[in-house]
């Protein structure tokens, strides 16, 4: 089964989810969250340039938006280590992980 290698390629989201993600970029209470928090009208652009793309590769195996498309996650992956997590994540649990919970309230006097 000798395929190329781009028969084999498939884009890291349905065409549909990039819609979605545009539809939801576009709503109104999407709009209102990300005025009230950054001040800004959210840039919806690149989820519809993606989309494009992801349908110029279904529909004409499209290298040149393969590519596109394939950098724009990219980005997006690498935006997203850009926030730093609220919590240190644990390497191990805590040594008294096994014991009881302390559910009893302190007395006050």
């Amino acid at each position: 089964m000798d395929r190329p290698a781009t028969a084999m390629w498939r884009p890291p989201r349905a065409c549909d989810n990039y819609w979605e993600e545009f539809k939801h970029c576009k709503s109104w209470s999407n709009n209102f969250h990300h005025y009230y928090t950054y001040g800004t009208n959210p840039s919806c652009k690149q989820w519809k340039t993606d989309y494009n793309n992801c349908r110029q590769w279904e529909e004409r195996r499209d290298t040149e938006a393969k590519e596109a498309l394939l950098k724009s996650e990219r980005d997006r992956v690498a935006e997203q280590r850009n926030f730093t997590p609220v919590w240190e994540l644990r390497k191990e649990p805590p040594r008294d992980w096994h014991l009881p919970l302390n559910q009893e309230k302190p007395q006050d006097s």
